[in-house]
């Protein structure tokens, strides 16, 4: 097993180094001529060539599912012009192929109206398509919060890695990806309004803080609603924290500590709160509160 991840890593590094992709460019043959089915046995490995747009499958993997019709168009239009720059990664299946990567090219290239693309071949493994494709999306494009956490989960349940082993192998840091993957325990609705971008990957790590369902979606709301920052987001959901742990202290108080607390709050002129510990409540501790330096000047002349 640990071969097998050594030799993927080593697919990987020359997927994404641009130094290898521009070398692997300069010495490949570019082929004019489609392959036809019947010879797609014999196409070369590592060429670039052209090959029909209709032959080539998408990538079943591909953990893009929204894609910008403009900015697509802007790409179709470059294509026309100046034709595909770089080639895409497909592997042969079958009488066809499947693409690896480039999936926008491809779509671009088909908005064009163009029947062949640049493409290069090569002989990988099922694991391999399903890395390269999220590879190719966290380090050239940018895939919404949501797809890029369902991508690394995907990746996770294929690969029976731990988040650990899979930072390692995609370069990432182990928080990176396990902030994503905490969005999918938001509920549907949510998850929806960060992928429509209705909210930011900020905002959906505030609520995740946030226990109650109910609570988190009229929170969403509000975000979505009144377009609220980060960090007014936050401010408001220490408050509802805050305001739970008081309504929790005060079910666990006895009447006769909340009467104290009245009575010290009334002689020292500020909030008071007293906390008890201890199956018996025969130990705790005193909080008093103040406001500003003077407020604690005042505080102490009265408690000395």
């Amino acid at each position: 097993m640990a071969e097998a991840k050594k030799r993927l890593g080593r697919g990987l590094n020359s997927l994404l180094s641009s130094t290898r992709m521009q070398e692997m460019e300069e010495n490949t043959t570019f082929s004019t001529t489609p392959s036809p089915a019947s010879e797609t046995s014999n196409v070369a490995i590592d060429k670039v060539m052209e090959l029909p747009v209709e032959k080539i499958q998408k990538n079943p993997h591909q953990p893009r599912q929204n894609w910008d019709e403009s900015k697509l168009l802007d790409l179709s239009e470059s294509i026309k012009t100046s034709g595909v720059i770089q080639p895409v990664l497909v592997r042969q299946m079958g009488q066809g192929y499947q693409l690896i990567a480039g999936e926008r090219r491809l779509r671009a290239t088909q908005l064009a109206g163009k029947d062949k693309i640049p493409a290069i071949v090569k002989q990988v493994s099922e694991e391999q398509v399903i890395e390269w494709a999220l590879i190719e999306n966290l380090h050239r494009a940018d895939l919404n919060p949501l797809e890029r956490a369902r991508a690394y989960q995907h990746y996770l349940n294929n690969f029976s890695l731990t988040q650990q082993e899979a930072a390692v192998r995609l370069s990432e840091d182990r928080s990176t990806i396990a902030n994503y993957i905490r969005l999918l325990e938001l509920p549907a609705e949510i998850q929806k309004m960060l992928s429509d971008g209705n909210m930011s990957m900020g905002h959906a790590r505030a609520i995740l803080s946030v226990t109650d369902n109910k609570k988190k979606m009229e929170l969403a709301e509000m975000v979505k609603r009144k377009n609220i920052s980060v960090r007014e987001l936050e401010r408001k959901i220490q408050s509802i924290n805050k305001d739970k742990d008081e309504k929790k202290l005060k079910e666990e108080k006895s009447a006769n500590v909340i009467d104290l607390e009245r009575e010290l709050t009334r002689s020292v002129g500020t909030k008071v709160i007293i906390k008890t510990v201890g199956k018996k409540k025969q130990r705790g501790k005193i909080i008093i509160e103040y406001y500003s330096l003077d407020d604690f000047d005042r505080i102490r002349e009265k408690l000395i």
